[in-house]
């Protein structure tokens, strides 16, 4: 029996209040290879049940947390390409004029 949308949204909701409600002070958090410790970056650790948190390297208290359904379904996205940006002079897509 498959679950109603009610349902869905119900035990998604209980899924992130939950995931918020784990203490994440202990956790390993890791940055892109060959970044520098002063250089802004996005860092993630790896939470219980394939859960991510993630965060930005000059943002320490502004922490987001994904499901692991959600972080897969990011993941693959991006490997699509769902999320690159259209080339301009600031993310290198142009040579400077």
């Amino acid at each position: 029996m498959s679950e109603t949308a009610e349902e869905m949204k119900a035990r998604k909701e209980r899924e992130r209040d939950e995931l918020y409600a784990l203490d994440i002070s202990g956790v390993e958090w890791h940055c892109a290879p060959g970044t520098e410790q002063d250089e802004e970056r996005v860092e993630i650790a790896y939470l219980p049940d394939g859960a991510v948190a993630m965060r930005s390297s000059l943002d320490h208290g502004t922490v987001l947390r994904y499901t692991e359904a959600e972080w897969r379904a990011f993941v693959l996205g991006a490997r699509d390409g769902e999320f690159d940006l259209e080339p301009n002079e600031r993310n290198g897509g142009l040579a400077a004029q």
